[in-house]
């Protein structure tokens, strides 16, 4: 795999490390034996990612607010990064409802941050800025929506996510065209794995009900979203910045990162496989909302940009996610203070890269 040359000794900061996808990738980075420095809040679950891989022991990690533009530039300039990838965020449809205040500074202040920091800071070739399927404007369609599609939302959390997509048009065109630095924007779909611990989600929401020997409750069951494992868009974010390192200006603007056609299932759907894989004894029911927020009911990403010119495609079937993912949290909660989840992760990494390779050949 290219990437194991061109990472190796490379320095990149991630914001948002001791997130669940930040976490991950800044694990990924690790293995791949780049430089890593991490500049987010304490985490904020129990259990988390970031402590049960003990990746304050990993990398150079810096705590502090993406909201804070000092602290901001102060980790950009002490790290020198030549790559940033920007996941910090308050990640969650349902608490924006609750929070919105905290919602838009979060995710469009947050950006503008990082991106300021990033056009101070000249070591910085590339800026891949992590936001959301949901920045679209949601017209209900059963096609996937394409990176050229007006951004929207209607909730908080969306409406934050296309604004953060603005920002980041606008700074590439205002400020990084004739810089050194080009910056990109991803949007995955809905992402599970191992480690994520958030509440008023499908698997952590799982997890924690099947530790207590519950049903998993499930709010939407015949809402569709695409499903697909973090390793997928993550490799798809890695491919992106190297592109981006040793070509620059063809790669900037947006990028879908979906799962494949047979990734976009029902809620129900996934609940199902997740009953499957976990073990006998375990299930999953409806419950009835009282006035429930707004959350849209269907919603696909095309990925055809990234498949025909970067080249890139999802290599874990929407079940092989499941799979892996249920693994990972069977070992978290059935083996506890002993389980090495920092080395699991990296062989779920590793098997990975060895899906990749081999099919390269």
């Amino acid at each position: 795999m290219s990437e194991r040359s061109f990472w190796k000794g490379r320095r990149v900061l991630v914001t948002g490390h001791s997130g669940f996808k930040g976490g991950w990738m800044a694990t990924w980075l690790t293995h791949l034996g780049s430089c890593v420095a991490g500049f987010a809040l304490p985490p904020n679950t129990e259990p988390a990612f970031f402590h049960l891989c003990h990746l304050a022991d990993r990398l150079e990690s810096k705590l502090g607010d993406i909201r804070d533009f000092a602290a901001v530039e102060g980790a950009a300039r002490s790290h020198q990064p030549e790559i940033i990838f920007h996941f910090a965020a308050q990640p969650l449809v349902r608490l924006s409802y609750e929070q919105p205040v905290e919602t838009f500074a979060t995710n469009i202040m947050g950006i503008v941050n990082v991106l300021e920091a990033a056009k101070t800071t000249p070591s910085v070739r590339a800026v891949v800025v992590v936001t959301s399927d949901k920045c679209y404007e949601n017209r209900g369609w059963v096609w996937g929506y394409r990176e050229n599609e007006a951004m929207g939302g209607r909730d908080p959390y969306s409406a934050s996510k296309g604004c953060a997509e603005l920002v980041a048009a606008s700074y590439q065109h205002s400020f990084f065209r004739t810089a050194n630095a080009t910056v990109a924007t991803v949007r995955a779909g809905n992402v599970i794995g191992g480690g994520d611990w958030s509440a008023d989600r499908l698997v952590p929401d799982a997890a924690r009900a099947f530790a207590s020997s519950k049903p998993l409750a499930v709010r939407n069951p015949s809402s569709v979203r695409p499903w697909q494992h973090v390793l997928d868009p993550l490799y798809g974010y890695l491919m992106l910045a190297e592109k981006i390192v040793s070509e620059q200006r063809r790669w900037e603007g947006g990028w879908n990162f979906g799962p494949s056609e047979a990734g976009a299932i029902s809620v129900a759907a996934l609940a199902d496989m997740i009953v499957q894989s976990w073990s006998q004894g375990t299930s999953w029911e409806r419950v009835d909302q009282v006035s429930p927020p707004h959350e849209e009911a269907y919603l696909k990403l095309d990925s055809s940009k990234a498949r025909q010119i970067l080249g890139w495609r999802p290599r874990l079937r929407v079940r092989e996610a499941v799979e892996w993912t249920v693994a990972w949290y069977k070992l978290a909660l059935e083996s506890g203070d002993k389980a090495d989840l920092f080395g699991f992760t990296v062989s779920q990494i590793s098997r990975y890269q060895e899906r990749v390779a081999h099919a390269e050949e």
